[in-house]
């Protein structure tokens, strides 16, 4: 007998969210498999971040939408901290605030967990305010597929779409890094932790998550700084293994083909404003 499915709440963190948080949180709703609860966690936003999504939860009332406010410090680091210790499903998804996650993510999600020896899980992007989306994402697929290749044994975990079960996360809560200068990837010093304690993570296609493509208009020295996180990330951590750093190397690779999709990204932008 197949093990039962397990309840899946969705994180979602989010500073100055207003024009993406209501697609976000309607993908969320919209699933072939309901969430257990949907929480987003506002971190001082000084827009209309919260106004948008207590309408929503005004429009949706049958559905467990969550508004939660962490005002302690400013971060990504502690508001998602807070948001896995307030969720109470199995599983905890995490997604960014302008994420669309496609109509069955939590159904992906909740299939993986069904093996009880898995502790976390990720996925592949779309980027779905690019032109040829499904090429992309195949693309991205088979990057994130080379990353593991090359690195083994161990799995990286994305920030912008992963799932942790609540039991893993309390396993490992109390030594994630605070991160307070942000210099790090957060969800890669998630992903030494769990490794550290053995637990296994995995890398699901099927579990796509859509996502804008403005980190592709990045200058060159704010690109470098955002790989460079990894370095920063292993050094905190005493990593020296030379396999790890496929992804920096990956990701240098692959900036000059960028190049032309962000000309295609501002052409529309300049088409649309």
């Amino acid at each position: 007998m197949p093990a039962k499915l397990p309840t899946v709440s969705i994180v979602i963190p989010a500073y100055n969210e207003e024009s993406t948080i209501r697609g976000c949180v309607m993908a969320a709703i919209m699933q072939t498999s309901e969430a257990h609860e949907i929480i987003v966690v506002d971190n001082k936003s000084t827009d209309a971040t919260a106004e948008v999504f207590k309408a929503i939860q005004a429009e949706h009332p049958s559905s467990n939408l969550i508004y939660a406010q962490q005002n302690e410090s400013q971060g990504i680091t502690p508001t998602r901290n807070f948001g896995f210790d307030l969720a109470t499903g199995e599983v905890i998804g995490r997604i960014d605030a302008d994420s669309v996650i496609e109509p069955n993510w939590v159904e992906q999600v909740q299939r993986a967990f069904q093996d009880e020896t898995v502790a976390a899980a990720t996925g592949p992007v779309l980027y779905y305010d690019m032109p040829l989306r499904r090429f992309g994402l195949k693309t991205d697929d088979r990057v994130r597929r080379l990353i593991i290749k090359l690195t083994r044994d161990f799995h990286f975990l994305f920030g912008s779409n992963m799932a942790i079960r609540k039991s893993a996360w309390e396993e490992i809560r109390a030594e994630t890094c605070p991160d307070e200068e942000d210099k790090m990837h957060e969800d890669v010093d998630l992903s030494v932790h769990l490794a550290q304690h053995g637990l296994k993570v995995i890398y699901v296609s099927s579990m796509v998550s859509g996502m804008s493509a403005r980190r592709l208009e990045d200058s060159p020295r704010d690109y470098a700084y955002y790989v460079r996180r990894f370095e920063r990330t292993y050094k905190k951590h005493g990593l020296t293994s030379p396999r790890l750093r496929a992804p920096m190397v990956v990701f240098f690779a692959i900036y000059p083909f960028l190049k032309p999709v962000r000309a295609i990204r501002q052409r529309r932008k300049e088409r649309t404003s």
